[in-house]
């Protein structure tokens, strides 16, 4: 996957919220002031003020590309990204906000696209990453999945050696089965065996139907009968802390609990050793916080019921995917392809142009002010 983009950087944590509701009771706080509070709430950097200019995200209806101490315009409908490893929050898609937007990654942004994240584990996720994740790798260069972000050649030359069509995804899929991170980043062997490429594919099509939670149009996955967590006391107005007890498998809400909530997925760790469950409780009362200032204080007053249904369908993942760890840890890819035959089919190293977004340019974008670049 030879395009490669670094990851969002938003430059302020109050556009991003686990509710989009608290994203518009901010913006709405944001514009209900002027001069310095305003200032003061906007959290300004190099990169972003009030008085920077900046272009509309492409594919989104921007409120307005005037500065946004001028006129900020309307709310823009905050959209769903991945926040955090598993943490699926919302975001304002205005890019006079953003640091760094990465307008080549909205651009190919539609119900084709998957991302991957260079982390420890490999996320893939349908939602577009926004944080501090790793290099992102989108599956299709174009959108409409027209153009794998493969090096060119690849797919023919699978396709001859394991007997049959491979598709872009089957590549991805083999990536979560075979691939580890190494010395030199994300290491991915391809197996010179058919029998062992059918495996992996195999347990690769299960990992990513776990981590996409079905996907589109796809049932997502559940634990079986008797192992799947419920709302067994109801969640309070405000649970004031997160608690496990591993004899029972109940995990604590304040005075509300959820069971049974497997030891595998409590203890699912993500890079730097935090666990999922508590980072993802952590993000969601982090407006509670007395230290909490300015917008990121603005947050539900009520635990929403949705969080609850998040939380189910969190643990569920995160249980799978435990579930599955020895069997990914466990697999080989057997004999390699060998290098030398990779770079006499032209596969590697792939072209410079490979390594750089495709022109996607098909409609005017606008520009900062509502000016449109000519092309």
């Amino acid at each position: 996957m030879p395009w490669a983009v670094g990851g969002l950087r938003l430059g302020r944590a109050w556009v991003a919220a686990p509710d989009p509701a608290s994203l518009r009771a901010r913006w709405a706080a944001l514009t209900g002031t002027e001069g310095s509070e305003r200032d003061r709430l906007f959290r300004p950097t190099r990169t972003r003020t009030p008085t920077t200019g900046a272009a509309a995200l492409p594919g989104r209806r921007s409120p307005s590309t005037a500065r946004f101490a001028d006129a900020p315009g309307p709310c823009p409908d905050p959209v769903r990204v991945l926040r955090d490893p598993f943490d699926e929050q919302w975001l304002l898609p205005d890019q006079r906000l953003i640091d760094t937007a990465r307008p080549e990654l909205w651009r190919v942004l539609d119900e084709h696209q998957l991302f991957t994240v260079e982390t420890p584990d490999l996320l893939v996720t349908a939602h577009l990453p926004a944080g501090r994740l790793g290099r992102i790798r989108p599956l299709h260069r174009r959108p409409g999945g027209a153009e794998p972000n493969l090096a060119p050649g690849l797919l023919p030359l699978l396709g001859e050696r394991y007997g049959g069509p491979v598709t872009p995804q089957d590549v991805l899929c083999w990536i979560l089965a075979a691939g580890r991170p190494g010395p030199r980043g994300y290491e991915v062997p391809l197996t010179g065996d058919p029998g062992r490429w059918r495996a992996g594919l195999e347990l690769g099509h299960r990992l990513l139907a776990v981590q996409l939670r079905g996907g589109p149009g796809a049932e997502p996955p559940r634990l079986p009968g008797g192992r799947r967590p419920y709302v067994r006391s109801a969640v309070p107005a405000w649970p004031d802390g997160l608690a496990y007890d591993p004899e029972t498998e109940t995990l604590g809400l304040g005075a509300g609990t959820v069971s049974p909530v497997p030891r595998g997925a409590w203890e699912y760790e993500v890079q730097g050793g935090t666990r999922v469950l508590e980072a993802w409780f952590a993000a969601r009362t982090a407006h509670r916080d007395p230290e909490a200032d300015g917008l990121e204080a603005l947050g539900p007053a009520e635990w929403p019921q949705a969080w609850t249904s998040e939380l189910l369908a969190l643990v569920t993942t995160l249980a799978l995917l435990a579930d599955l760890a020895p069997e990914r840890a466990a697999f080989t890819p057997g004999p390699l392809l060998p290098a030398a035959g990779l770079a006499a089919a032209g596969v590697l190293p792939p072209p410079r142009w490979a390594r750089r977004p495709a022109s996607v340019l098909d409609h005017r974008e606008e520009g900062p002010g509502g000016q449109f670049a000519l092309l």
